[in-house]
Formats: structure tokens, C-alpha cells, sequence
């Protein structure tokens, strides 16, 4: 893949020097990984930014293997084929686009069944795809890395639920603590005897059982598996929730019992054909929620969160550096969407030079959300000037990016929409709005104006494009402008900066230097 590579600029601050052009990130900018699971076979393939990738391929049939397996104790037939026609195409499209070798795992079917590894055996002599099968304390392992990919900092419990098999695992301080494995995926649990009460006796015991050896989990529970996010979605049909991005979804203990109720008191095929589920998920969606039900009553974790990231970003996160993966992803996204797509790469620093006098006792939290909105600025400038606005909120609230609540995406998002609209009243986003608070919103506003002045200001990267110096109990914001950057200084600037003064309710000065 052809790379971007960052025009020179001085480095960034906290956040360190950007690695888009790093020979550990150029390694990874594509890889392909698939993932052979007891219900799914799936090939993703990732580009860009390596720490915090793009999907540039994503492809995923529903094969059941491990359908059966409880009683025969081999793979399901048919799920052989399936998966062999699958892993035939994914290795000839890997090859079209010139993919070095696919990375390709076997979870829990292959790994129990007397034939995975016949199955194995086969697949490299029909595709020359070799799979490795990992064991279930390496599967929880990938799964948790995976996480960690998108939440570099998070703590908390990771569940895994496969087709025949769930994962739990520790993450704290960057890495992966206790992991163990259970039987617990649909597609084992719908052969157990004894109808319903058995099954949720059966689930009780073995949740319980992995609470005595793993002790106490009181942070968050992560969400990983296709049944979590099928589940989600229904939660979201529910809540009549106006963001349908799945990762850093969050649920309460309360809203999973209402949502369980819901599916329980409802027709299956109605709320899955509202939600956008698939008929073979859904199917699989009683004996989930029976686990996740018992899980935050055996566990009692603070909140809930879906992670869309698991085995395959895993994968991923197994090949970085060490110093590729203490990076923040949102920032090396933001980095790479600058050089690739901005009018004036390198830009960004200088905005964000310019507008953080405006937010001096902004928590680390907000400024990387500043940073990544003052990189992300200009990246939208193609889109039609009408709908630039829309385009720049739509851009970051459905982005493919990792490191971002829910509320933090509408904070960027907003902030793009004033940096291209003064008001943003009459749109179809207002529901979204709702996701942050209201000093959150003002905030953005407030960041988005300025930048929208900023960009007035600016002849080159490197030129002294002036500086804000703002007085909160004064109540006055001062613009100090260079005498070589007051012929930018117009009408239109001048409107620009009465705008982002009465945004703060501040009197306005501007002064001339030089």
C-alpha cells in the first residue's frame, strides 16, 4: 500500500510525534486475519492507520460448525463445506490484492471435534492456508488484546461468546491477567437436556465456579462476540437509541433485564427483521442472554460495554510494537485522516495551538477530543459546501474509530458542524444532540467557532496565523494578530470572531502587533 507520508512539523505535544510513517506502522498498514469460528468463518482485512485500523474488507459466513458437536463430537458436515468454500474464496481474494500471508485461527469447534484436525489438513491442501487452533486460554487472550486495541486504558472483565464456547479475561494497565474458558456458547447450550431450567442451571453453576477461581470483577464488563452484538442491537431497538454504532455501546444491569423481557414478551422474526439481525443470530439469542443474565448477577460489574473489537483485531494487536500500542488510536486515526485527506497537512497543530487559550482547565479527556477535532477540521473540504456541516458530524459519530464514547463522538462532531456553520438548528441530527450534556455541547460549539475563525487566519503551515488570549471572569476575548496576517483579518474573519465571542459572552478586543 502506497503511504501517506506527514509533512514536517514540530512534535505534537503530550501525544508525542506522530508514527504514520514508522517502519512498525507501514508493516501493518494491511493485514488480513480469519478467524474459524463455531458458528461464523470470517476474513477481515485492515488498512491505514495501524492503531487504529480501517476495515478495508470485512466478509463473514455462517458455517456452524460446531453445530452437533455436543452429540457426534465432529464438525457438522455441511459447516465443512461451508467453511472450506469460504476459506477458498478469502485465500484467492487475499492473493488478488497482494496480501502478504493471511493469519488465520480455529477456535473452539476445531479445536474439541475428533476431525478439526482432518478439517485443518484440508483446508491447507485445498487453499495452502495454514490455521493455527488456539486453546481456550489463547482465544480469551486474543479476544482481550483486542479490546485493548480499542481501549488502550480500560480495566475491567472481557466475555467472549463464541458459537460453542466463552471466554473470560482480566485487562488492567495495558495488559491481560486471568483467563479461562467454559461451554457455555449457544450452540452447545441448546443440546443440553432438560429444556430451559437445565440449561440456566447448568450456566449458573459454571458462571459461579469461574467466579471462585477468577475472584472478584467489579469494573466494567466488555461485550465480545457476534450474540452480544445481536443483543445489543435489540437493546437499542428498545431504548429507541438514536446512534446505531455498536462499539462502546453501554447497557445497565437494569436496561439488559428490560431488553430481556422484551425479546421474551415479543415475535422473534418482527424484532429481527426491525433490529437488522439475522435469522440464524437470532436463533441463537435466547440461550445468550440466559448467559448474560446470569453473568452481571454472578459478576456485578459497575456497567456494561460492547466492544466490536475481539479475535481478529487481536490478531492485529499481537503484531505491534510496544510503542505502537501505547499510542492513543484516536489521535494516530486523526494524524493519518489529516496527511491523507486535509488541504494543508500539519495544519492542525498549529489550529490547535491557536484555540486551546480558550480551554486551559480542559481534563486530558477533553484535550484529545480537541486535538482530534482540529486534526479532523479539514479532511470533509471536498463535500459539497451546503452539506459540509452534515457531512463533517456524519463523518465522525459513523467513523470507524476506536477510543471514542458514544457522547464523545457527538462532542467532535458537533465542533466539525460549527467549524462549518455558525447555527446548527433545522438538521436531522437533534436526537443525537442528546448524548452529551449540555456544557459538553456549549463546549463544542465554543471549539467549533474557533476553529471557523482559525481557519480564516492561515496562509501557510508555518505561518504566524495570530493568537487568542481570553480572561473568563473579565469576560473578554483579545485576538493579537501579526501585522503580515492583518490583511486576513476582514469582514467575514471579524463576524467570525463576534460569533465565538458572544459564544462565550465575552467583550471582544483585537490588537495589532509588529
Amino acid at each position: 500500500m502506497e503511504q501517506i507520508v506527514e509533512t514536517a512539523a514540530p512534535d505534537y505535544g503530550p501525544f508525542g510525534k506522530p508514527l504514520i510513517d514508522d517502519p512498525d506502522a507501514r508493516a501493518l498498514s494491511r493485514v488480513g486475519v480469519v478467524d474459524v469460528g463455531s458458528n461464523s468463518v470470517r476474513m477481515v482485512i485492515f488498512d491505514g492507520a495501524a492503531r487504529s485500523p480501517a476495515y478495508f474488507y470485512n466478509e463473514k459466513v455462517m458455517c456452524e460448525l460446531g453445530a452437533g458437536l455436543s452429540e457426534t463430537g465432529r464438525l457438522n458436515p455441511q459447516g465443512r463445506i461451508r467453511a472450506l468454500a469460504a476459506l477458498q474464496r478469502f485465500q484467492h481474494l487475499a492473493r488478488d490484492l497482494g496480501l502478504p500471508a493471511l493469519h488465520a485461527v480455529a477456535t473452539a469447534a476445531v479445536r474439541e471435534a475428533k476431525d478439526g484436525a482432518e478439517f485443518c489438513a484440508e483446508v491447507l491442501e485445498k487453499t495452502g492456508l495454514e490455521i493455527s487452533v488456539v486453546n481456550g486460554e489463547e482465544e480469551a487472550r486474543l479476544s482481550a488484546q483486542g479490546v485493548l486495541l480499542g481501549w488502550p486504558g480500560a480495566y475491567g472483565l472481557i466475555c467472549d461468546i463464541g458459537g460453542s464456547s466463552v471466554e473470560l479475561a482480566e485487562i488492567g494497565d495495558g495488559a491481560v491477567g486471568q483467563r479461562m474458558t467454559s461451554p457455555l456458547g449457544p450452540l452447545k447450550l441448546r443440546d443440553i437436556k432438560g429444556g430451559r431450567r437445565a440449561r440456566k442451571a447448568h450456566i449458573k453453576q459454571t458462571l459461579e465456579d469461574m467466579r471462585d477461581q477468577m475472584g472478584p470483577q467489579r469494573d466494567r464488563l466488555f461485550l465480545v462476540g457476534g450474540s452480544w452484538r445481536a443483543f445489543a442491537r435489540l437493546d437499542m431497538l428498545r431504548r429507541g437509541y438514536p446512534l446505531n454504532v455498536l462499539h462502546e455501546y453501554r447497557m445497565t444491569h437494569k436496561q439488559v433485564r428490560e431488553t430481556i423481557k422484551f425479546i421474551e414478551q415479543n415475535d422473534p422474526d418482527k424484532l429481527r427483521a426491525q433490529a437488522g439481525v439475522s435469522s440464524s443470530r437470532m436463533a441463537l439469542i435466547p440461550y445468550a442472554m440466559d448467559v448474560l443474565a446470569r453473568l452481571i448477577r454472578t459478576f456485578k460489574p459497575k456497567d456494561i460495554a460492547i466492544s466490536s473489537y475481539g479475535i481478529r483485531e487481536g490478531l492485529l494487536y499481537q503484531q505491534m510494537s510496544q510503542k505502537l500500542r501505547d499510542r492513543d488510536p484516536l489521535i494516530e486515526a486523526s494524524r493519518f485522516a489529516e496527511a491523507k485527506d486535509a488541504r494543508l497537512p500539519g495544519f492542525g497543530k498549529h489550529l490547535y495551538d491557536f484555540v486551546m487559550p480558550l480551554f486551559r482547565s480542559a481534563p486530558p479527556q477533553r484535550v484529545r477530543l480537541i486535538k482530534a477535532a482540529c486534526l479532523l477540521h479539514d479532511v470533509s473540504w471536498r463535500a459539497h459546501p451546503d452539506y459540509r456541516a452534515e457531512v463533517c458530524f456524519e463523518y465522525v459519530t459513523r467513523a470507524n474509530m476506536s477510543g471514542l464514547k458514544h457522547s464523545e463522538r457527538v462532542f467532535i462532531g458537533l465542533a466539525l458542524q460549527h467549524r462549518y456553520r455558525n447555527k446548527r438548528a433545522g438538521n436531522r441530527f437533534g436526537p443525537l444532540y442528546d448524548l452529551l450534556d449540555e456544557p459538553g455541547q456549549k463546549q463544542a460549539e465554543v471549539l467549533g467557532k474557533a476553529m471557523r475563525l482559525g481557519a480564516m487566519l492561515w496562509m501557510q503551515s508555518d505561518a504566524a496565523m495570530g493568537k487568542l488570549r481570553y480572561h473568563p471572569k473579565k469576560h473578554e476575548l483579545h485576538l493579537i494578530l501579526p501585522k503580515t496576517a492583518a490583511p486576513l483579518f476582514t469582514e467575514t474573519a471579524e463576524a467570525r470572531f463576534n460569533s465565538l465571542a458572544a459564544a462565550l459572552k465575552a467583550d471582544t478586543k483585537v490588537i495589532i502587533r509588529g
